[in-house]
């Protein structure tokens, strides 16, 4: 959505250029410098002897117990007692370490501020160590690859230290993997770990029986009278005799929530009504309202004052036909979307959709009048794939520089996406891109002749101390066959703004004519490196660095930056993102504030 841009100081000359790495450099330091101090204990635990997960186990084992300190206030007292029961309880958090021969002593000191000290002194001695692993199915299951694979990754090996943790992520894996494929009944008769009486070493005997394997039975669905069975059998993620999974059940829930038309979803597999190793599903509904109608108003720089209606009917004619219209009104952005789908009858993810755009744009670089009428069909390929095949007639009048024109083009075109996010309100990890590939030419009705290539990706990384990595990039690449002062402007590239490149205008990057107006270019590249780091449950600051421009050609290109520092807050709906930007081109302008709503994809 349009971004809020704000200036802050009048444009002036720019200091001499620093080097961008230095600010990336400067704006991490203080990154991660602004998380509020921790406040200092009041008893200080110091365990020394032993590192890693053993550590930190015996660090949770040491946890102060509520009310021995009060206000502030360390009960002395109790603090001694509980020194020596720490020894014991450190003794033990050991043990799942394989450290069965754990000397541990505990004592409780003044520091030189006067504040008491728990001191542990552990001499782990010798781990245990693993001289025999015996893992064995049994049951209907036993043959099956896939838990034949997850029974020879086993994460307890012979010869290695006894860890209980591995050995239970070992039993979860395989019970895990049995329950996926179908075997509900998947138990363990057998599993031991024998410890030999000198606590030197120890056998592990592991047995699997899988069971019978469970089968989808019929789904039933009840609560949404309105719509048709056929349109909502779309949503369940499974066939009937299919191997019973319980993801197939998550994916059903999440196919039917996503869709809008539900305010409540309950699946439930009725294993007890189950005949013949056939297990029923019933997936219960409440409707949400079919029709709604939500007036907007808001502020952006790039565009203005606005106000917008937006009216959705997401069962047109009962047969779940989606029709969404939006009316929209702003000082630089007046216009019309109507979009009408017509669901796939056996993928929830296909559609046909009509849409109809009328829009007029008035901003810095250009004046543009739009009509254009779409066709589109959507093929879901996989979970978060799409493949749309598309025509689009435009119909653009336009003014760009000192260039007064009319444009007609016939645009089809084809785009594959894929969306992969942990969560799309707050993501922590993931990614998405799409590739677009249009073209236009005489022969189909266009005034001129064309084909573009567009790219979008975006990446997030999560990183140690609650930090994450996100990164973005644009390019696109056309060919023409008549002159580039023909193209409207919405076939043009352009770049600035808050999802572009920060600290500049929107639409304001591209080259120039004669007169010095930004007229757009036939390419474009753009990039972002963005470094966050979360604060609290619900903040976070980042600092930013971003790069690109559009251009004609490559030898002529002639990359724009900015960078800045970025402060967010998460809400249920999204998060609310605030930038303070500073362009690093010489004479470009002065700091710049932009706003975002939601994660940017």
């Amino acid at each position: 959505m349009p971004g809020l841009l704000l200036t802050l100081m009048k444009a002036g000359p720019m200091p001499k250029r620093f080097p961008p790495y230095l600010a990336l450099i400067c704006l991490a330091a203080l990154l991660l410098l602004a998380s509020a101090a921790l406040a200092a204990d009041p008893v200080e635990i110091e365990v020394t002897g032993v590192e890693g997960d053993a550590l930190e186990n015996a660090r949770q084992a040491l946890a102060l117990p509520y009310g021995l300190v009060r206000d502030g206030k360390v009960d002395r007292l109790w603090l001694d007692r509980f020194a020596k029961q720490a020894p014991d309880k450190v003794r033990q958090a050991l043990q799942p370490y394989g450290y069965y021969k754990s000397e541990v002593s505990a004592r409780v000191v003044q520091t030189r501020d006067g504040k008491p000290s728990l001191q542990v002194v552990v001499i782990p001695g010798e781990p245990v160590r693993v001289t025999e692993v015996t893992v064995e199915l049994k049951g209907a299951g036993a043959e099956e690859r896939r838990l034949s694979r997850v029974r020879d990754a086993f994460p307890v090996k012979r010869g290695e230290v006894l860890l209980q943790p591995d050995y239970e992520r070992g039993k979860g894996a395989l019970q895990s993997m049995a329950q996926k494929l179908g075997y509900l009944d998947a138990a363990f008769p057998r599993h031991e770990i024998r410890i030999a009486e000198d606590r030197s070493s120890a056998r592990i005997a592991l047995v699997l029986d899988t069971g019978p394997r469970f089968y989808f039975g019929p789904a039933v669905i009840q609560g949404a009278p309105e719509y048709p069975e056929s349109y909502l059998k779309r949503f369940v993620a499974f066939k009937e005799g299919e191997p019973f999974s319980y993801a197939k059940i998550g994916e059903t829930q999440l196919n039917f929530a996503n869709s809008e038309r539900f305010k409540q979803v309950v699946v439930t597999p009725e294993r007890e009504r189950a005949e013949n190793a056939r297990v029923p599903v019933v997936v219960q509904l409440t409707e949400a309202p079919r029709r709604t109608v939500r007036p907007g108003i808001g502020y952006g720089t790039d565009t203005g004052a606005r106000f917008s209606t937006h009216y959705r009917d997401l069962n047109l004619f009962h047969k779940g036909h989606d029709l969404d219209l939006s009316l929209y009104a702003a000082q630089r952005l007046q216009g019309f979307a109507g979009r009408y789908t017509i669901p796939s009858s056996s993928d929830y993810r296909s559609s046909t959709a009509l849409q109809l755009n009328l829009q007029k744009e008035d901003v810095t670089s250009y004046l543009s009048k739009i009509v254009a009428l779409e066709l589109d069909r959507n093929i879901g390929l996989g979970r978060g794939e799409l493949a749309t095949g598309y025509v689009r007639l435009l119909q653009e009048v336009f003014t760009v520089g000192n260039v007064n024109a009319n444009s007609r083009l016939v645009l089809p075109g084809f785009r594959f996406s894929k969306e992969t996010f942990n969560d799309l309100v707050r993501p922590r990890r993931g990614y998405a891109y799409t590739l677009e590939l249009r073209g236009a030419h005489p022969y189909l009705g266009s005034d001129t002749g064309l084909i573009q290539g567009i790219a979008h990706a975006n990446l997030l990384v999560p990183l140690p101390w609650r930090l994450s990595l996100q990164t973005r990039g644009d390019a696109a690449y056309s060919l023409l066959n008549d002159p580039f002062s023909d193209l409207p402007p919405s076939i043009r590239f352009f770049a600035g703004g808050d999802q572009s490149v920060r600290g500049y205008t929107y639409q304001s990057l591209g080259p120039r004519d004669s007169s010095g107006k930004v007229v757009g270019g036939r390419h474009l590249l753009v990039g972002s490196l963005e470094l966050l780091r979360a604060l609290y449950k619900d903040w976070g600051v980042s600092v930013f660095y971003d790069i690109g421009n559009a251009f004609n050609n490559y030898a002529d290109m002639r990359l724009k930056d900015g960078t800045g520092v970025g402060v967010h807050y998460y809400t249920a709906v999204g998060g609310l993102n605030l930038y303070l930007a500073r362009p690093l081109t010489s004479g470009a302008g002065s700091y710049r504030i932009h706003f975002t709503v939601g994660f940017q994809l």
